[in-house]
């Protein structure tokens, strides 16, 4: 049986979505704060701002410290593309240009709370995955697969902790 799943140039996408029992303001003020995220990630070990920035705005620039059993550890550089309080937060990874990878967070007000996505895009740009596609490109959509299905993981429970420290 051959494998049939998307490919890296696809711009393969996974999105979580949860509902939080706090007002959309509350659910802002965790996930605009970058420095808790290594908290809320499974991959995630350190943010820090860049450029003198302090909160995020479109331009701002982060820098984000990653590890992963398989893949070793990594940093990149990230610059948000899209922010309105209370509503949007997105990131392309490393060129804006061409992203490694884009990563959203949506609000959406909704039955007196709040409804979080989270969304995340592979590609156009080369990431980490692309090696492990060059080393074995027979294997690429089984690769980009398995990728996004640990991504889809790491999401679930980056919101659940998301949402206990909102409705806390």
């Amino acid at each position: 049986m051959e494998w049939t799943g998307a490919r890296y140039a696809d711009r393969p996408t996974v999105e979580v979505r949860t509902w939080i029992d706090a007002p959309p303001e509350k659910v802002w003020a965790l996930v605009s704060d970058i420095e808790l995220m290594p908290d809320m990630s499974e991959e995630l070990r350190s943010v820090a701002w860049l450029d003198g920035a302090t909160r995020p705005a479109v331009g701002a620039r982060f820098v984000g410290r990653s590890e992963h059993e398989a893949l070793g550890s990594w940093q990149t550089t990230s610059h948000v593309i899209e922010c309105e309080p209370e509503s949007v937060l997105a990131w392309a990874v490393e060129d804006p240009a061409a992203p490694s990878a884009v990563w959203r967070f949506r609000l959406r007000s909704e039955r007196g709370g709040t409804e979080l996505a989270q969304w995340m895009q592979l590609g156009p740009g080369r990431s980490g995955l692309s090696a492990a596609i060059d080393r074995m490109p027979d294997k690429e959509q089984k690769i980009v697969f398995v990728r996004l299905r640990e991504f889809e993981r790491n999401i679930t429970v980056t919101l659940a902790r998301i949402k206990q420290r909102a409705e806390a």
